[in-house]
């Protein structure tokens, strides 16, 4: 069997997202690296559809989150970090997040998501359980203000998620799974 395509994912990986890691050292510099990430994908959504400022400030809560994903022909793996916000009582849960899919296609993406919840129930059950599984397809070629990415908006289970590349160059369509958890250093 060739490893050599697993042993070259986990080393994109690795090196993709080790940004993740530079977040500080102390957990009160990376929790206020992440709110910082959260503000400035909030500022870039509002810029991209002002509508959806509305939305999220009179959400129960919403999350956003960054994720690092390379995909090297049929499998794919990601992970990330992130906070929710509880718009109720202005609580902060930080969370991590992991993925790995199988699809066909290519490509290695920095992208942001941001996750609205229309019911306490569901952001409850997010930050408890936090499961998601689902289809995806993309294309994107981006670096900085440079170049262009198609991304999406989607609601599902009285959740609607906006998302967008920061960077990267991925054209694949995907079966994933996507665990999201409280991190246990951050909370």
């Amino acid at each position: 069997m060739n490893t050599k395509p697993t042993g070259l994912l986990t080393a994109l990986l690795i090196l993709f997202t080790s940004g993740c890691a530079s977040l500080g050292d102390t957990p009160a510099e990376k929790r206020q690296s992440i709110l910082q990430m959260k503000n400035e994908v909030l500022a870039e959504l509002y810029k991209a559809k002002p509508s959806a400022k509305a939305m999220v400030n009179s959400a129960p809560g919403f999350a956003v989150f960054d994720n690092g994903n390379v995909n090297l022909f049929v499998v794919s793996v990601g992970a990330g970090y992130g906070v929710v916000k509880d718009n109720i009582n202005g609580r902060h849960v930080y969370m991590k997040m992991a993925e790995a899919g199988v699809g066909l296609g290519i490509g290695i993406k920095d992208f942001r998501a941001v996750i609205v919840f229309h019911n306490k129930a569901v952001m409850d059950r997010f930050i408890n359980q936090g499961w998601q599984f689902g289809g995806h397809a993309d294309a994107a070629a981006k670096a900085g203000d440079k170049g262009g990415a198609v991304g999406g908006e989607a609601t599902v289970d009285n959740m609607t998620i906006f998302q967008f590349t920061e960077n990267g160059l991925a054209l694949q369509a995907q079966l994933k799974g996507t665990k999201f958890w409280k991190d246990d250093e951050l909370n």
